[in-house]
């Protein structure tokens, strides 16, 4: 019996390291050192895992950060050059990019397409929120641009909650995360790509684009991420990539700081106090990341980026 494949889409979020000040509620200024670093260090060690097992990825990339950042915008350019895909993640990303006024939504998608086709030479098809957070303002602008997809739907329970309690708890000692807590919607958003409802984006409906969910697992909604991957015991990690892979479509999303060498590339340590991640060897997560990629090629995995997906699940929908 021939083995069904597994389409598996990397995808990485390339936030500044300004992004987790801001999340955290940190009052010291990023490192120089540790400004450009997500472009210029971790984006190339990305780029060296992906070349290994044949991956083409989707980077969703912050417009201001390639208009501030000559050499990570030739970094991710000649990416682009390579067959990956540069996607939107907002201009400024503003963590309440949905409660911003319409107009103000606009000119964030605007400016942001225009700093990523001047850096891979054509408009981006794809948008991720930043936060994760949509709205039908949101769904509505990204189809009148004609956007092909959306990637900001993130069901999972756990990750919700911890994100709710982490705030809650800021909140308590008198600090603002610089982040916000979406719509409890999303909990029983689809786990499938489904087209949204402009009202209620977490729902089925006939929006002209598609909304493709970051994986998490069934059932328990997991969260399938590279945060959760790098920092999670080994035999819980095989058992998290299995259960994606058996979903038969593994929209695998990652974070620029997945790859970070927290002394190396200069990071604050308040923030590596903060961020559990930074506390793990670039080491431990190269192996980590690498073993995915190994277990999803074992498992007979075509690595295809976001935009191909959408344009095949268009075509037969």
């Amino acid at each position: 019996m021939p083995r069904v494949t597994v389409t598996v889409s990397a995808s990485v979020d390339l936030d500044a390291i300004e992004c987790y000040h801001r999340i955290h509620a940190l009052s010291a200024p990023v490192p120089q050192a540790a400004r450009f670093a997500v472009l210029r260090q971790c984006l190339p060690r990305f780029a060296a895992l992906f070349t290994k097992f044949g991956v083409k990825a989707t980077f969703f990339t912050v417009g201001q950060d390639l208009l501030a950042d000559p050499e990570g915008r030739r970094i991710l350019g000649d990416l682009a050059k390579q067959g990956h895909e540069v996607a939107s993640h907002s201009h400024t990303h503003p963590y309440d990019l949905v409660r911003l006024p319409r107009a103000r939504i606009a000119l964030e998608l605007d400016q942001a397409a225009q700093a990523l086709a001047e850096t891979s030479g054509a408009l981006p098809v794809g948008f991720r929120a930043p936060g994760y957070e949509v709205n039908g303002t949101v769904i509505e602008l990204l189809a009148e641009r004609g956007y092909a997809y959306d990637s900001s739907a993130f069901p999972s329970i756990p990750y919700y909650l911890a994100k709710a309690s982490v705030m809650g708890a800021m909140k308590v000692l008198g600090k603002t995360s610089g982040s916000i807590l979406g719509s409890p919607r999303v909990l029983s958003a689809p786990t499938k790509i489904y087209r949204p409802s402009v009202a209620n984006p977490y729902a089925k409906g006939n929006a002209p684009l598609l909304e493709i969910p970051i994986t998490v697992t069934p059932w328990l909604r997991l969260p399938v991420i590279g945060t959760a991957l790098i920092t999670l015991p080994e035999v819980v990690r095989r058992s998290l990539v299995a259960s994606a892979l058996g979903t038969g479509f593994f929209n695998f999303e990652l974070h620029g700081i997945d790859l970070c060498d927290a002394e190396n590339d200069g990071m604050d340590p308040q923030l590596i106090a903060k961020q559990p991640d930074l506390r793990v060897t670039l080491h431990r997560k190269c192996e980590a990341l690498e073993a995915t990629f190994a277990e999803c090629a074992a498992a007979g995995a075509r690595f295809v980026p976001l935009s191909q997906v959408a344009a095949e699940h268009a075509s037969s929908s």
